[in-house]
C-alpha cells in the first residue's frame, strides 16, 4: 500500500519497525561508501596487463619510428588518435588527444574561452558579461563546479526521458549571455537517459543568439553498456553537418572508465576549424602530453572489437551490482509511493528520488551509520535541489555484499525520513 494512503497509526507502527533495523545497523559499525562512480579492484585488474606492453626501447617507438619517450606531437598520437576513432568513430584529424583526464579537458576549453575566446577573431567570454550555462538537472556536479569556478551563472534546464527539455534549451538560448550547456548524452550521470534521436537533432538545429555558443558533449559512456544490445546514439557531428553547425560542438570523452581512471587516456574531439584553434592555444601550454600511456593504450585497444570485447568483461563484473541495488529498491520500496528510481542500461549510477524535503534527511540517516553517498543536492547547480528529493548512487567500486548492506540501509533511511514528513503533514 503506498504509504499516504495509510492510517497515522500503520504508519506510526511501521516507522517503530524501520526505527528497529535503523538502530540495530547503527550497532553494526558499518563503514561502506557508494559516493563517487569509482571502478572497483576487479575492474581494473581487467587492465593489467597494459602496463607490461612496454619494455624495450623498440616498443617506446611509433608506427613511423619516432621515440615517444622524448618531445613533441603535442596534439596526440596518430595511435592514440586512431583508437579514439574506433572509440567515437570520428576522423582523426578532428581528435586532439590529451592527458588523463577528460575533466582537465573540459575545465581547460573553458578556461581557454573565458580568456582568449572560442577562436582568434571572438571576444573572450570573460569580457562580454556576466555569462550563463545551461545544466540539464539532476546532472553531473564537477561540471557545475567548473562553471562556479569561473564564475559563470548556471540556469537548470530539467531533464526527460528524452534527454534535456529542448523547449527549455531553445528558449533559453535566445539570450546572448548564454554560452553553452553540459550534456552527457549516453547514460546520463545520474539518471542513466540517452538523448533521442530526436534531442539530438535539436541540438544540431540550435540557432543561438550567441555566435560563440558551445555545446559541451560529454560522452563519458560511449561504450559503458550493461547488456550486449546497448543504447544507440545519434552521431551529433553527422547531425551538425546537415546546419552548418559542426563549429558549435565539443565532444569530450576517455578510458577513465575503460581501463585506469587515474592513468588513462582524454581527447577532444571538436571540428576541423575548432581543433586548429585549440592546436595554437595548446601548443603555448604544452610540448606534448604523454605519449608513452597514449601508445600502451592504443596497442592494448586496439580496434573497435578488442575495445567491446573488453567493456563486456567490465559490463560482466558491473550488472550484478545495478541488478542488486535495483532489485533491493522494488523490494523495499516498490508501490510504496515513496521513492522512483532508473533501471539504466548503461553508465555508473543509479538515480533515486525521494519524496520531496527528504533527500537531505536520508543523507544524514546515512552518514550517521557510517555510510557514505554524493551529497545530496550534488547533483544540482549551487548544489540547491529546489526540490530535495535527488540522490545519487554509485553502485560500481563496493563489493557486492557490501553493496548489499548498503542498499538495505539505504531502504530503511527512505522509509523513515518519508513517512516522518507524511506523518508531519497529516
Amino acid at each position: 500500500m503506498e504509504y499516504r494512503n495509510m492510517t497515522r497509526g500503520e504508519l506510526e507502527t511501521l516507522l517503530a519497525e524501520e526505527k528497529e533495523k535503523y538502530a540495530a545497523l547503527k550497532s553494526a559499525g558499518l563503514t561502506l561508501d557508494m559516493s563517487r562512480g569509482v571502478p572497483g579492484r576487479d575492474q581494473l585488474d581487467l587492465s593489467q596487463e597494459m602496463l607490461s606492453i612496454l619494455v624495450t626501447p623498440e616498443d617506446c617507438a611509433g608506427e613511423d619510428g619516432r621515440d615517444y619517450r622524448s618531445y613533441g606531437l603535442p596534439d596526440g598520437t596518430p595511435e592514440a588518435k586512431r583508437m579514439f576513432s574506433y572509440l567515437t568513430g570520428a576522423p582523426a584529424e578532428n581528435i586532439i588527444v590529451c592527458g588523463n583526464s577528460s575533466l582537465n579537458v573540459m575545465f581547460d576549453t573553458v578556461a581557454r574561452n573565458m580568456l582568449l575566446g572560442v577562436s582568434k577573431d571572438s571576444e573572450p567570454w570573460s569580457r562580454q558579461g556576466n555569462i550563463k550555462f545551461l545544466c540539464p538537472v539532476p546532472g553531473y556536479d564537477r561540471h557545475f563546479s567548473i562553471c562556479e569556478t569561473f564564475g559563470i551563472e548556471m540556469i537548470n534546464i530539467p531533464m526527460t526521458t528524452e534527454g534535456p527539455d529542448m523547449d527549455a534549451v531553445e528558449a533559453a538560448v535566445r539570450d546572448p549571455l548564454v554560452k553553452g550547456i553540459w550534456c552527457v548524452p549516453k547514460y546520463s550521470n545520474p539518471d542513466g537517459i540517452t538523448y533521442s534521436d530526436e534531442t539530438v537533432k535539436r541540438f544540431a538545429a540550435l540557432k543561438p543568439a550567441a555566435p560563440d555558443f558551445r555545446i559541451f558533449w560529454d560522452n563519458a559512456y560511449i561504450v559503458h553498456d550493461l547488456y550486449d544490445e546497448g543504447d544507440k546514439l545519434l552521431d551529433i557531428f553527422a547531425e551538425c553537418e546537415k546546419y552548418g553547425s559542426t563549429d558549435m560542438v565539443y565532444m569530450f570523452v576517455s578510458t577513465s572508465k575503460i581501463t585506469f581512471p587515474g592513468a588513462g587516456v582524454a581527447a577532444i574531439i571538436a571540428s576541423r576549424s575548432n581543433v586548429e584553434y585549440i592546436k595554437s592555444v595548446m601548443a603555448m601550454q604544452t610540448i606534448c602530453h604523454d605519449k608513452l600511456n597514449q601508445l600502451r593504450h592504443a596497442k592494448f585497444l586496439s580496434s573497435r572489437d578488442k575495445i567491446l570485447e573488453h567493456m563486456k568483461k567490465h559490463a560482466a563484473l558491473l550488472r550484478p551490482k545495478f541488478k542488486t541495488v535495483c532489485d533491493t529498491l522494488e523490494r523495499e520500496l516498490g508501490g510504496t509511493g515513496v521513492a522512483e528510481w532508473n533501471t539504466p542500461r548503461g553508465g555508473y549510477f543509479i538515480s533515486l528520488n525521494v519524496c520531496d524535503g527528504c533527500a537531505k534527511k536520508v543523507y544524514s540517516l546515512m552518514e550517521e551509520l557510517g555510510i557514505k553517498l554524493t551529497p545530496a543536492g550534488a547533483t544540482f547547480p549551487y548544489r540547491r535541489d529546489p526540490r530535495d528529493r535527488n540522490l545519487r548512487i554509485a553502485p560500481t567500486y563496493p563489493p557486492i555484499e557490501e553493496l548489499k548492506k548498503a542498499v538495505d540501509a539505504l531502504c530503511v533511511c527512505v522509509k523513515i525520513a518519508c513517512i516522518e514528513k507524511i506523518l508531519a503533514e497529516k
